[in-house]
């Protein structure tokens, strides 16, 4: 089902990584009623105000890609904040859809609502089959939570909501900051401050061993707008680049597109947090979708923004 170019197509959190990829993406398909407000136009964590939003503005697609998301730190120092006010937005989003008489919505998930010893690769029917990462389950269960709520809307009310679970995401418009940043884009930073420093060394945490998969956030745009078009199931999907590289050997990739020439020290004090993190979306690959970036370009891409950016 092909999405008319002039549908009211509302993306939620569309000045984030994913959203403004998904909304870059839309407008360069000639998507031309797209709709989006910031944090200050909009308080998802106010009910009230997204039932009026929704009532005004009377969006027939919804992309929700609203978050408050971060890194293994944010995450074990704000556990609070993170399974609160994640399970606020996407509970204001999912049943504001519902009431408003949206004809589609696309719940966006993490990876992290994978068991932490989950066999690998992981596939979709895996959900619930173990405990979760501690350093993020808060977030984790936020988000499993938004993946029940759209299967319980759609069995009750008939309403087409449907979930994916991107994996590791990266690309122009990340997080950068220090305190709360995800693994790529903190080592962009830190290569970056390095390099600029001549320090003699970098620091990375952990040991470098686990496994992670990377997705470039146009990428994960294009698969958002092919699903909205090609999928409509209960169960949600994995969207991921279907490669994995250790930790490791991403720090090392990093370094070098940066062009950093110093040492790479590891602290082993550090925790490593999931030991491997592969997504099996052979389902979304079935379909007939692939990604076209691949890590190293995706890098060069990133760090080409980050420069933009920050200098």
């Amino acid at each position: 089902m092909e999405i008319a170019r002039d549908a009211r197509i509302y993306v939620a959190g569309h000045r984030g990584l994913v959203g403004s990829a998904i909304w870059r993406e839309l407008q360069r398909r000639g998507y031309t009623h797209l709709i989006g407000r910031t944090r200050a136009e909009l308080d998802l964590l106010d009910g009230a105000a997204v039932n009026r939003f929704y009532a005004q503005e009377k969006p027939e697609y919804v992309v929700d890609a609203a978050a408050k998301v971060g890194g293994i730190l944010a995450n074990d120092r704000h556990p609070a904040e993170f399974i609160y006010q994640n399970l606020q937005i996407q509970n204001h989003l999912i049943h504001g859809a519902y009431v408003a008489g949206v004809r589609k919505l696309l719940f966006l998930g993490s990876s992290c609502i994978y068991p932490r010893l989950s066999v690998q690769p992981m596939k979709e029917e895996y959900l619930l089959t173990g405990p979760l990462e501690p350093t993020n389950e808060w977030y984790a269960v936020a988000k499993i939570a938004g993946i029940k709520m759209c299967q319980a809307y759609r069995r009750q009310y008939g309403c087409d909501f449907i979930s994916a679970m991107p994996t590791n995401m990266y690309g122009p418009n990340d997080n950068y900051d220090p305190q709360n940043s995800h693994v790529l884009p903190a080592l962009i930073r830190r290569f970056h401050e390095a390099r600029q420093a001549n320090a003699p060394t970098v620091t990375c945490w952990g040991t470098g061993s686990p496994f992670r998969e990377f997705l470039y956030a146009d990428d994960l745009a294009r698969a958002c707008i092919f699903l909205l078009e090609h999928y409509s199931e209960e169960q949600f999907i994995n969207v991921g680049s279907g490669t994995e590289v250790s930790v490791r050997e991403l720090t090392e990739t990093v370094g070098r597109v940066i062009g950093y020439a110093g040492r790479i020290e590891w602290d082993a004090s550090k925790p490593d947090g999931m030991p491997r993190k592969l997504m099996d979306s052979s389902r979304l690959f079935a379909l007939g979708w692939k990604p076209q970036v691949d890590l190293e370009t995706g890098i060069r891409l990133a760090y080409e923004d980050y420069r933009k950016r920050f200098g």
